[in-house]
Parts: C-alpha cells; sequence; structure tokens
C-alpha cells in the first residue's frame, strides 16, 4: 500500500567501520518518546571476536542522539551483556517514557548456541541514560516487549510476543498493577499460565509468523500498532513485511481493525541486500502534527525511516465498512425482563427467536423459572423496539421425557429458539435438555396461520441430533436446495451443516453432515462457534450471523458474520476478522452468566437487520445494522482473504 514513503535519505543509519563493536550491524532502531528528540536506541552487531570462549559476533545496544531524527552523531554502546540471563547479546531494544522514566525491553540471550529456552525478555530502565537498573523480564521464550505510554485499565501495560522461536508464535496483553511485576517470576507464572486469555488475534494462517513491532501509538480510535508480518514463514520463500493494527484503547486484546497487506516489503537495495537479505522489520514509531515516523531494521545491517500521514492509515485501516457494519444497541436496552408476577420467567428472559410474518416481529424468548425450567414465551412488536404485546403464559412448554427435569435444582427444559419459515410450515429449533442427558436438538413445527391466531398447535417434539453427543444452535435453511431441507447445528466447537431429503428422524437416523465452519487458532472465536439466528438469502450469498467464544478465562461471547454460497451453502466466501457485537453495556456484563451477548432471532426490515439476543444471560435486548453495509464488509474480506 501507497502509505508510507521512504525517507529520501535512507538508510538513515549504517553500521560504523571505526566502531568494532558496530561494525556489521546498525539496525532496528527505537527512538525514545518525544517528538525526534535526541535519543535513538538501535541493535548493534560487531565484527567476530572472542567472546565468552566463542568467536562470533556479539549483539549489543547502540546509543545515538539527533536532533531531527534522521542525522545522528555521539554514537556509543548503551546496554553490553553483563548478567548470566544476557551473556550472550542483548538485541532489538523498544524503549517507552511512563512516568518520568525509560523503560527499554530488549531480547537476552543466556545461552549459545542459541536455543529457545535462552531467548527471553531483558529491561533497563533509566531516567537519564546514564544510570540503569536491569532485570531479566519473561520465564519463558519470549521476545519484542513493548511498554504502552500510557496505563491500561488503570494499570501498566505491554505488549509482546511469545514462543517466536518455539512457534506458533502469540502476541499477547500483560497489564501490571506494580512496576516491580514487569520482572517478577511469580506474575509471569501465573500469566503464562492463563496464556490464550491475553491473545490478540493477528495471525491469518498457520504458515505466517509475526512479531510484535513498535510500541503502540496512541490515537483518538485507539492504539496504532505496527508489526512484522512474515507471509510463508514455514513454507518458503518468506515474504518479510510491515502491517498496521488498531486495538480498542480500553481493552488492547481487541483488534478494531487491521490493514491485512504490508505497509512495506524489501524493494530498495538497501532492503534486499544485506547480513540477512529482504527483511524490512519495525521497531520504533513516532506520531506529530499529523504524521507517523516509522522506523525500521533493513537486512538486518541498517536503519531506515518511512513517513506516513496518520488519517490516510487510519482511514485505510478502518476502511469504509469497518465500523458501520458493526451493530447498535437500542438506547432503550433491555427491551425485555423477568416478570415477577409470573413465575414461569420470574428468574430471565433471554436468546429469542424472531419472526418477521404479518406485519410484526414476533419473538419466541426464553424463559427461566426460580428453579431453572425453560420455556418458551411470546411478544411482537411493529417498529422491532417496542412490543406491545407480550403473553401472560408461556407458548412452549416442556413435553418429552427428553427436556422434562430429572432431578431437583438443575436447568432444563427447552432452550434457545430458532425458527424458520418454509412455505407455510414454521420449523422450531431448540436445545432439549432434562438436566441429566447430554444436551440434544428437538424440532417441532406450527403453520404460519395457528401462529398468527396464537392457536398453539404445535407439532409432537422429536429429537433430531444423536444421543450422547452435545449438539446445540441449530436452525433451518428458508428454502430447500435440491428438494433437501439444509439444517445448521453446532456439534463439538464447530459449526455444522446437514441436508435431508424429509424430517423422518430417530431410532438410527441423526444429524450428522459435516463441518461448515471451525474456530480459529490466535482469533478472539478460537475456543467455539455456535450460529445466531437462520441464514438470511441475500443477492450475495447467504448472511450467517455466528457467536464465537475464545480460550480466554471470562468465556467472553461475541457476534461475527460469514457469508455462503447462495447456491452452495457448503462455501464460505468470506468470515469477518474483527467482532461486529461484544459484551459492552452493563447488562451484558453482568448477570446470570457475565459477558454473554447471544443472539438467536433476526429480523430483516428493508435494509435494516434486527438482532434480537440475550444479554448475561438475564435480559432481552435489540440492536441492528445495514445489510448492505455488513454485506459489503464480508464481500470486502473475502476479496482480501
Amino acid at each position: 500500500m501507497n502509505l508510507f514513503k521512504r525517507h529520501k535519505e535512507n538508510p538513515i543509519l549504517e553500521p560504523d567501520p571505526a566502531n568494532a563493536w558496530e561494525r556489521e550491524g546498525s539496525f532496528n532502531g527505537c527512538p525514545a518518546p518525544g517528538f525526534l528528540k535526541t535519543h535513538f536506541l538501535y541493535r548493534a552487531v560487531s565484527a567476530p571476536r572472542e567472546f565468552n570462549g566463542v568467536v562470533r559476533e556479539v549483539s549489543t545496544i547502540g546509543y545515538a542522539t539527533s536532533t531531527d531524527g534522521v542525522h545522528f552523531k555521539n554514537r556509543r554502546q548503551l546496554i553490553v551483556p553483563e548478567e548470566a540471563w544476557e551473556k550472550f547479546g542483548c538485541e532489538d531494544p523498544r524503549v517507552t517514557k511512563l512516568n518520568g522514566k525509560y523503560y527499554i525491553f530488549y531480547t537476552a540471550l543466556s545461552t549459545y548456541p542459541f536455543s529457545p529456552e535462552g531467548i527471553r525478555i531483558g529491561v533497563a530502565v533509566t531516567e537519564d541514560f546514564k544510570r540503569f537498573e536491569k532485570h531479566p523480564v519473561t520465564t519463558f521464550n519470549a521476545k519484542a516487549m513493548a511498554l504502552f505510554p500510557q496505563c491500561v485499565m488503570g494499570k501498566m501495560a505491554a505488549m509482546l510476543t511469545v514462543h517466536t522461536d518455539m512457534p506458533p508464535a502469540k502476541i499477547a496483553l500483560a497489564l501490571f498493577d506494580r512496576e516491580e511485576d514487569l520482572w517478577s517470576p511469580a506474575f509471569w507464572h501465573k500469566w503464562y499460565a492463563k496464556l490464550d486469555d491475553h491473545v490478540i488475534g493477528l495471525q491469518r494462517s498457520p504458515v505466517d509468523h509475526f512479531e510484535v513491532g513498535a510500541p503502540p501509538l496512541e490515537t483518538p480510535h485507539g492504539w496504532l500498532m505496527f508489526y512484522s508480518y512474515i507471509q510463508n514463514y514455514f513454507t518458503p520463500p518468506a515474504i518479510f513485511g510491515i502491517e498496521a493494527a488498531l486495538l480498542d484503547l480500553k481493552d488492547p486484546r481487541k483488534v478494531l481493525a487491521s490493514i491485512k497487506e504490508p505497509l512495506l516489503t524489501p524493494e530498495e537495495e538497501y532492503e534486499r541486500f544485506g547480513k540477512v537479505p529482504n527483511i524490512v522489520f519495525p521497531s520504533g514509531a513516532l506520531e506529530k502534527k499529523g504524521r507517523v515516523y516509522l522506523y525500521y531494521g533493513a537486512a538486518d545491517t541498517r536503519s531506515a525511516l518511512a513517513v506516513g500521514n496518520t488519517k490516510e492509515i487510519l482511514k485505510a485501516m478502518r476502511g469504509p465498512h469497518a465500523r458501520v457494519a458493526e451493530l447498535k444497541r437500542y438506547s432503550g436496552n433491555p427491551v425485555l425482563k423477568p416478570d415477577r408476577s409470573h413465575p414461569w420467567e420470574a428468574k430471565a428472559v433471554f436468546n429469542p427467536a424472531a419472526l418477521s410474518l404479518g406485519g410484526n416481529i414476533h419473538l419466541l424468548y426464553r424463559a427461566m423459572s426460580e428453579d431453572n425450567t425453560s420455556v418458551f414465551g411470546y411478544a411482537r412488536t411493529k417498529d422491532g423496539f417496542t412490543f406491545y404485546e407480550r403473553m401472560p403464559e408461556p407458548v412452549y412448554v416442556p413435553r418429552a421425557a427428553f427436556e422434562m427435569k430429572r432431578i431437583p435444582g438443575g436447568n432444563s427444559g427447552c432452550e434457545d429458539p430458532r425458527i424458520t419459515k418454509i412455505g407455510n410450515t414454521l420449523f422450531l429449533c431448540y436445545t432439549a435438555y432434562n438436566g441429566v442427558e447430554e444436551p440434544r436438538v428437538a424440532m417441532s413445527s406450527i403453520s404460519a396461520d395457528d401462529f398468527l391466531a396464537k392457536r398453539w398447535h404445535w407439532s409432537e417434539p422429536v429429537l433430531i441430533s444423536p444421543p450422547g453427543v452435545s449438539d446445540k444452535d441449530a436452525a433451518f435453511f428458508p428454502k430447500r436446495f435440491d428438494g433437501k431441507f439444509a439444517i445448521l447445528h453446532r456439534l463439538g466447537d464447530s459449526i455444522w451443516i446437514d441436508f435431508s431429503a424429509d424430517l423422518k428422524f430417530g431410532t438410527n437416523r441423526w444429524l450428522d453432515g459435516e463441518v461448515l465452519m471451525r474456530p480459529r487458532a490466535g482469533e478472539r472465536d478460537s475456543r467455539k462457534i455456535g450460529i445466531a439466528g437462520p441464514p438470511i438469502e441475500t443477492d450475495a450469498g447467504w448472511l450467517l450471523l455466528y457467536h464465537g467464544i475464545s480460550r480466554r478465562g471470562d468465556h467472553h461471547y461475541d457476534l461475527r458474520a460469514a457469508l455462503l454460497d447462495r447456491e452452495n451453502p457448503k462455501i464460505v466466501l468470506a468470515r469477518t476478522k474483527e467482532t461486529i457485537f461484544e459484551p459492552e453495556a452493563p447488562y451484558e456484563r453482568e448477570g446470570l452468566v457475565p459477558n454473554v451477548v447471544f443472539p438467536c432471532g433476526l429480523a430483516p426490515l428493508g435494509d435494516e437487520l434486527f438482532v434480537y439476543y440475550g444479554a448475561a444471560d438475564t435480559v432481552l435486548g435489540v440492536a441492528t445494522v445495514k445489510l448492505s453495509a455488513l454485506i459489503g464488509k464480508l464481500l470486502a474480506e473475502g476479496r482480501e482473504g
């Protein structure tokens, strides 16, 4: 992308043959925070010499001063191997100023020949670049740690790359209550034990590799992060590039947007030829007066500079569909709450099915009594927000042994409905649970005429998923394919698709099918996924909203979208990388099950899509999004993918 222009005086820092300690390389430089101030730190590589009993090149941290960020003087060694945990080299500094101190993180090498367990992170803390307090940091293989220049969630915060030398690598966030936690083994043992809770999802393919680049820059829209992304790293030839992401200001684990193509790749002679050819590696960045100054290493030999316009970078990153494709929650949420005057819905109302029919949007919502029995209530609205009718009695209750409570106290009943109209019949899928056996998908149906007349003549429920296997989140497509019904369901941790010529389930015939979509490693939907409401037919394909759960310890639910081929829905055309809706409001973050938004019902009205969801398994909310914007985002991401 043409968002950055290389500086005309590149390379801005070359190895100095007069200094033996930097004769072979002066690269991966990082300026101290501020606008082109005097301090500039970089990795210096010496000429081969005997060092700790081995003849080889040695990396140390060099220091230079500058008044313009381009021309340097007063070069000297700043950080050299002194301790056992860094005795074979100090590499790739990243420096951040916070609370009057400069925190310089670097790669510390403690073993030779180099091995993953001997490649960790060290830190040097200084106020004047003369006196330093040094500490080993991580207790595991890691590189490229960078401190945020402001506190996050009231804490010191840093991002780092874990397992750089024992892939797959992961970029993750660490939060610290005290400065001492930065180098506390106890902190890092506890943090590492829950590594997946801290991951920032940036990797697109398991054959790629990546690493934290420059310390993040604060912008009004989020933390701007530049990082190294190496395509085809494990299936050469590898392509080194510099990419960027925008992270949420309050929770940097949340990727708001990203540029999924390189901002820079090796093109110039000084980037293509050197000690390690064809490398551009970001290591420092500054933002001032609407311009980003990006410092990077070139061919592991020299330091270079590229300059870009901040607004143009953010505009390109967010894209035309980035924010407009996110759901907007209704200001009057929650639209339905438990009703203490009705024992059957006294504890919770949530996870509703939705159906546009006869000029209204009808909801079948899951209602829970104090004894944790779930039934379905009914409400309807004309405008999508205000419910002018809500029935005083449930319209669907447990009737079969497979959904009747078997033991007191636990959950049971009919859960999480989805409803689809095919012809004049409404097909209801839901989770049936008796509190003892595995939850299974059950199906019932009713005519559209009876439904509108509120004659609740539901057909007898039947189980359609196999026994002994947890299967949930099921819904029919609203049309047949080659005469066959198409059904989506969640078996295990993935979304499955099944086709059936009839609906004669039972005995030895159950849903099976094949996997349609799986969780994505390193993403916020890495633990399990399941559909929201039934798919919606559009000119571009079938729009499918689905929830994802990350491996974070809080079991945080969020919502994403996928586009399926219109004629062959087994083909996934695109999936959103970023979330389009997640728990943020108090009623979504606090309740019977915190941090949950769980839609089961979708109702399009023109170009407006109404999404009805359960919030924290306690109340019911609605959010909206423009169908055209969401489809546009998916089409754009499909082209990128």
